[in-house]
């Protein structure tokens, strides 16, 4: 008995482990324990094992270095995490998701669905500045969900929609898990981040095809906006005239900055486009000329600012400017100056932002110390191994490890949240699809498409439970109409998120059938056949033996006298002639 445990202890570990995680222990600490506790039995059982277990007491010395070293405390990559959380945190305090959402929801406002496609393209927008599903999920279930309950949504699809826009933040760069799945997987969050953009607007727009259809098939789900409720008015042709003008002075830049600014110029041209068209719209709005409807500079000068933050961060990182830690920062100081210039930035803010940030990263950073000394032991029992032989021994190769991973990942989410799985499953789960040929950048955008259904797995989605804490739990007056509007039940919130935990399966398969969606990270692969090799000219030198090749044409120099001392540049003295040799008499050799 002895003897099985001893060799079987990897699977008798991990086992322990989903046991005190079911049971409802914090899981820094039962990672912690439960690495130490199997630690000392490992040490005790080591003579019974056959040498499958390879653990002392001095190996716990490596401890301090594994929490000092570079995967913890010196990681310079993870320090990205707090600079996007207090970016984040700053801008959903500024306000900037309520005015994205009027505004755009205005723009929507006259077709069906008009409200949902708001919310989705809005969730969009926030995944790309703030990348915290918390506050896109609360401050969109705040501000939209009184809004399409008072004009007539079905709250199943109202619920779904608000839960499943705000975790696009899960896989729209500069998303936090990315940044966590990069490191634990020992690849750059810049490339993570490339691989995972075409992904994640493919998931929105699998959103918006939802929505089409549900505005086609049920259309009193999700009504129009009635006229009185569009307090912008019209003006959708002044914002096209308006876009057209911008895209016409962008490429007049080009034109113009092409020959000196070379491939820089397409940037450039872009940005001068887009503040000479915001300049514009501030300046109509300011001074009343009334170029522009109000809808039309509404959109832009609610939109721009965003637009261009995410390109201060993504820019930046995808044109190798900044690293994601140096990105975060600029982020950060430029939610900063967003606030600031809303008149919303105050030390109030800063320092509900600054304990928020606090409170996330010490989440991370203890998670992290307890998964390293679980790793320790876990390893030290060969558990890795077993792991490996356990995975690539799937039937289907390739193929059958992806979808066996998947399952697991997606069952396991029921259960854990997307860091305890990128801490303790995704280590386990690399080195497997390493042998077996795998790019890691892709499947690391793979789990993370697979881990952000963890946000809405009913019962214990994180995003269902964000948006039951600010949905009504019982009847109330709507401010606006004067109408007692029904409480939204917990049954709607999980029901409303079926649909788009559907889609998000659904995008797993895609991200397997279509790779390119996510390799193209790696740029066009050069031809081998194209590559012209150029040998500079060397002189002619002819091999010993051989004529040169100029059939001996070539004059060559002297050979130098060396019975004479060397010249620098004197004239040399004439040298006497020698008498002629007597050839009659015999040689004398003295």
């Amino acid at each position: 008995m002895i003897e099985f445990i001893a060799q079987n202890m990897a699977p008798i570990m991990f086992a322990s482990l989903v046991i005190f995680l079911l049971i409802g222990y914090p899981v820094a600490f039962s990672l912690a324990a439960n690495g130490l506790l199997f630690f000392f039995i490992g040490v005790v059982l080591s003579p019974y094992s056959g040498g499958s277990i390879n653990l002392a007491w001095p190996l716990l010395h490596a401890l301090p270095d594994n929490f000092y070293g570079s995967r913890v405390m010196s990681n310079d990559t993870l320090l990205a995490i707090p600079f996007f959380t207090f970016m984040g945190i700053v801008l959903e305090r500024s306000g900037m998701a309520e005015d994205l959402l009027d505004t755009i929801g205005q723009l929507f406002g006259p077709i069906r669905g008009g409200l949902a496609y708001a919310v989705i393209f809005v969730g969009a927008l926030l995944a790309a500045t703030t990348g915290v599903v918390a506050a896109s999920v609360i401050a969109m279930g705040l501000i939209s969900l009184p809004i399409m309950l008072r004009y007539g949504y079905d709250r199943r699809v109202a619920s779904g929609v608000i839960a499943a826009s705000g975790t696009l933040a899960q896989i729209i760069p500069p998303s936090l898990v990315l940044i966590v799945l990069a490191d634990q997987l020992g690849r750059s969050v810049g490339d993570m981040y490339a691989g995972a953009l075409i992904p994640g607007l493919v998931l929105t727009g699998l959103y918006t095809m939802y929505i089409l259809i549900m505005s086609i098939v049920r259309p009193k789900s999700m009504p129009a906006l009635p006229l009185e409720a569009r307090t912008l008015g019209h003006g959708v042709l002044s914002l096209l005239f308006a876009v057209l003008a911008a895209v016409v002075v962008s490429y007049a830049a080009y034109r113009y900055l092409a020959p000196s600014q070379g491939q820089n110029a397409d940037i450039l041209g872009a940005t001068i486009g887009v503040i000479l068209i915001y300049v514009v719209a501030i300046a109509d709005q300011r001074l009343k000329i009334n170029m522009m409807s109000r809808l039309a500079q509404q959109v832009i000068i609610v939109l721009i600012p965003p637009l261009a933050l995410i390109f201060l961060v993504l820019g930046t990182i995808f044109l190798g400017i900044a690293t994601p830690t140096e990105g975060g920062a600029m982020g950060a100081v430029g939610a900063l100056i967003m606030a600031a210039m809303k008149g919303r930035l105050s030390l109030d803010v800063i320092k509900q932002a600054l304990a928020s940030t606090t409170r996330l990263s010490s989440f991370v950073l203890f998670i992290l110390i307890g998964a390293r000394v679980f790793s320790l032991t876990f390893y030290g029992v060969n558990g890795h191994i077993w792991v490996e032989h356990l995975l690539t021994s799937l039937p289907g190769g390739e193929i059958g490890f992806l979808i066996g991973v998947n399952i697991l990942v997606f069952l396991l989410a029921f259960f854990l949240d997307f860091f305890e799985l990128a801490f303790i499953i995704v280590p386990l789960l690399a080195p497997a699809a390493d042998k077996l040929g795998i790019d890691l950048i892709w499947f690391g955008v793979l789990l993370g498409v697979n881990m952000q259904t963890s946000f809405m797995h009913p019962p214990f989605g994180f995003a269902l439970f964000y948006l039951r804490s600010v949905a009504a739990r019982v009847p109330y007056l709507d401010r606006l109409t004067g109408k007692k509007i029904a409480p939204v039940t917990t049954g709607q919130i999980y029901w409303g998120a079926v649909p788009f935990v559907c889609i998000q399966v659904i995008m797993i398969g895609l991200t397997i059938a279509f790779p390119q969606m996510v390799m193209h990270y790696k740029g066009t692969a050069a031809d081998p056949g194209t590559i012209d090799y150029q040998v500079p000219e060397t002189p002619s030198l002819s091999p010993l033996g051989v004529p040169p090749a100029d059939g001996g044409t070539t004059p060559t120099a002297p050979a130098p006298d060396l019975s004479q001392p060397p010249n620098f540049g004197e004239t040399p003295a004439a040298k006497p002639a020698a008498p002629a040799p007597d050839l009659s008499q015999p040689p004398s050799f003295n």
